[in-house]
């Protein structure tokens, strides 16, 4: 007796832009993980805005094309919002995906939306952080959380990174009960940094480091929620005990010349550099001392695994899923917000006794590889997908 082979389960998952962060990397890895001859997966995504680090060559490098739907892209427009979400719902026709997963705000909206018209059978939206705190006015703030109250009741589930972001959505926002959130940690090709030496010094010889000199870094967009500023007025008060210190400043954005006059300002040319994107971000990690967070709210910041997972210690202000990430100041050190002399004394006391690598670096690869990622999203989607065909029978 022969059985007929079973279809793949095909997966569309849709994101705003390509842009350097966490959420590209993992929505990268994400398709090119769930592959056949389980899964038939396609990324859509939008394009980036000008001053944002561009990852699309990642997903070349993964062997993923996606497909672009230009007005996908970051900024909220109501006319060119309604046409994406035509766009969307046109594609989605054509493809006839059983899962559209979807990821962040923008495309969270209307890819649900149109999923939902479509009527597809099984609708996830994961929220890598949110916008709730920190990005726009009280009253356009208000506006967002009414529309992901609304778009939380076209999906089977939402997707959280952490249990704290999971407590904040369900109890402080009231985005939806938690009976309805899951939490699936990020789960990221972790190896490559984990194999690379500590102090390595290909990082330091390209800008001109001196091998021994303390070197404290901050990696991500230079926009307003990463706080560059508290950075530069922690460095100002590092160097004033630590002379001999360098500061790293790895990423681009929209507040790049502002951050720069600061930085003049501050008289901290000399000791600042500032690198823009860095691709081989694995011999950052390897010659930084400390990667620090300083940012107003974070989701779960893919710059922390990563450098934990190569063993760099991480000093961070306790915001959004931050504190979870960090098991609550076990894996790392955690600081309140806006507090310029408390960072900086956890990265004077980091450099005078750094800590023993080894549990959180362990930590990060048992908790956030993607072959973990790939099994449990893989068991959701069937399960959903079960209860859906059990209930049309």
């Amino acid at each position: 007796m022969t059985t007929t082979p079973t279809r793949p389960i095909k997966v569309m998952n849709l994101i705003a832009r390509l842009n350097i962060g966490g959420p590209a990397v993992a929505v990268t890895m994400l398709t090119a993980r769930m592959g056949p001859p389980e899964y038939e997966s396609l990324l859509v995504c939008g394009t980036i805005e000008p001053g944002e680090g561009d990852m699309t060559y990642f997903a070349e490098q993964h062997g993923i094309t996606p497909i672009v739907i230009p007005e996908l892209g970051r900024s909220l427009s109501p006319v060119r919002d309604i046409r994406t979400l035509w766009k969307v719902y046109k594609l989605i026709q054509e493809v006839k995906p059983d899962v559209v997963h979807t990821h962040a705000a923008k495309a969270g909206f209307v890819g649900r939306v149109a999923a939902w018209m479509a009527g597809v059978p099984v609708i996830v939206h994961t929220f890598h952080g949110h916008v709730f705190r920190g990005y726009f006015s009280s009253s356009r703030t208000r506006i967002f959380i009414f529309l992901e109250r609304i778009t939380a009741r076209m999906a089977d589930t939402i997707i959280t990174l952490s249990d704290g972001l999971r407590r904040e959505l369900a109890e402080d926002y009231r985005i939806t009960r938690k009976g309805r959130i899951t939490v699936l940690p990020l789960g990221l090709d972790l190896e490559r940094f984990a194999r690379t030496p500590r102090k390595q010094g290909a990082f330091r010889q390209k800008w001109d480091i001196p091998a021994e000199a303390p070197l404290i870094g901050i990696v991500g967009r230079l926009t307003a929620i990463k706080n560059h500023a508290l950075f530069l007025h922690m460095a100002k008060r590092v160097l004033s005990e630590r002379p001999d210190a360098r500061f790293a400043i790895v990423g681009d954005g929209e507040l790049r010349q502002e951050t720069e006059a600061l930085t003049d300002q501050l008289g901290l040319r000399p000791a600042v550099i500032f690198s823009g994107w860095e691709k081989d971000m694995e011999t950052v990690y390897s010659d930084l001392d400390v990667l620090v967070i300083s940012s107003i709210n974070e989701g779960t910041p893919v710059t922390v695994i990563e450098a934990l997972s190569g063993g760099c210690p991480v000093v961070a202000t306790a915001v959004g899923g931050v504190p979870d990430l960090l098991d609550h100041g076990k894996l790392g050190r955690l600081v309140p917000p806006e507090d310029a002399e408390a960072l900086s004394r956890a990265i004077l006391e980091t450099l005078a006794a750094p800590p023993d690598f080894h549990t959180a670096q362990a930590a990060m690869i048992d908790r956030y590889g993607i072959d973990r990622l790939v099994n449990d999203l893989g068991s959701l989607y069937r399960g959903i997908l079960a209860k859906k065909r059990r209930a049309l029978r």
